[in-house]
């Protein structure tokens, strides 16, 4: 499919060393009602995931590790957003408007890096509930402080070597003709198609890395909630089994959505890539998954909603569960 003509004007107007994000430029009628969608979608991704990283501070019955995780994925989730959504939205209400290659650059360095951080952060969540749910007995001398913050830590850093290389790498080749992306943010994929230069050695890498970001920490949530749900099978009561799935469920729910879009979009084989099917699918995990995260979490979760109300109740405030 060639690019629509009134894009292809938006990039020829832009800056010759600019990008120009064509998001949903195929579907210029929908862009006026799209804009306050997104920005609505925007802003209840930033309040509730703030809701949920406050919430996971200030109240002592949440200081367990699995809700200093939720904190961890929440602040994660916040700075996703603001990475992806104001350009989205400045893209709609400003048809035509350029990015820098710094500014492509530096969106696309915060993509790779919050998404390989989530992808391990789940990853820990998982081992978490592995540990609480078949290790009970060991869980606070396992999950103590000090190991909480250092898994924590890795989580953040560990995208941003990953991130870098690859920027620093894509961003190297020579970008030919009118640099209109077919997407409403910097991605390596339509950002390659744009690349003049032969990037087959780089496309291996990438796929290679890919896997190892998306695959390896899936199977290793796989393989914790299979031990886990061995585990479970064997509990005499009802009630306990109830209970333990019942702590796993919101994760293992973000677990299925996430993974589910990332998956589609990352591994699909190249030819099978359509631009306007790929925004549509991205829209998934870079606003849906994170506006209904903290949902999720907090419509599942008792503790949550007992803090949620304890906030909402100004005479009591937030302070230990009594």
């Amino acid at each position: 499919m060639s690019m629509p003509w009134a894009a292809l004007a938006w990039a020829n107007r832009s800056w010759a060393d600019d990008f120009v994000l064509l998001g949903f430029a195929h579907v210029p009628a929908l862009r006026p009602l799209l804009a306050p969608l997104f920005l609505v979608m925007f802003l209840l991704t930033l309040l509730g995931n703030a809701l949920i990283a406050t919430l996971t501070s200030l109240d002592p019955a949440l200081s367990a590790p699995m809700y200093f995780f939720l904190r961890q994925l929440a602040l994660v989730e916040i700075c996703f957003s603001l990475d992806v959504a104001p350009r989205l939205l400045l893209s709609l209400l400003r048809p035509g408007s350029g990015v820098s290659p710094a500014g492509c650059a530096l969106q696309l360095l915060l993509v790779l890096s919050c998404v390989t951080s989530e992808c391990f952060l789940l990853t820990v969540m998982a081992w978490d509930r592995y540990v609480a749910i078949c290790r009970p007995l060991r869980y606070s001398a396992v999950m103590s402080p000090r190991l909480c913050n250092m898994l924590a830590a890795a989580c953040w850093v560990a995208g941003i070597p990953v991130a870098l290389v690859f920027t620093v790498w894509l961003f190297s080749f020579p970008f030919c003709g009118p640099r209109g992306v077919r997407h409403f943010f910097c991605d390596i994929a339509p950002l390659l198609s744009l690349v003049c230069a032969d990037t087959r050695v780089f496309e291996t890498n990438v796929l290679a890395a890919t896997v190892l970001v998306i695959m390896v920490p899936f199977c290793l949530i796989a393989t914790s909630y299979g031990r886990i749900l061995v585990t479970v099978l064997q509990m005499p009561s009802a009630s306990g089994r109830h209970k333990a799935l019942s702590t796993c469920a919101s994760h293992l729910f973000v677990v299925i959505l996430f993974y589910g879009t990332t998956g589609v979009i990352h591994l699909q084989p190249k030819a099978s890539y359509s631009p306007e099917s790929k925004q549509v699918v991205s829209l998934s995990y870079t606003l849906v998954t994170p506006m209904l995260n903290p949902l999720i979490y907090s419509l599942r979760n008792k503790e949550v909603k007992a803090a949620l109300g304890r906030m909402c109740c100004g005479h009591q405030g937030i302070g230990p569960h009594k």
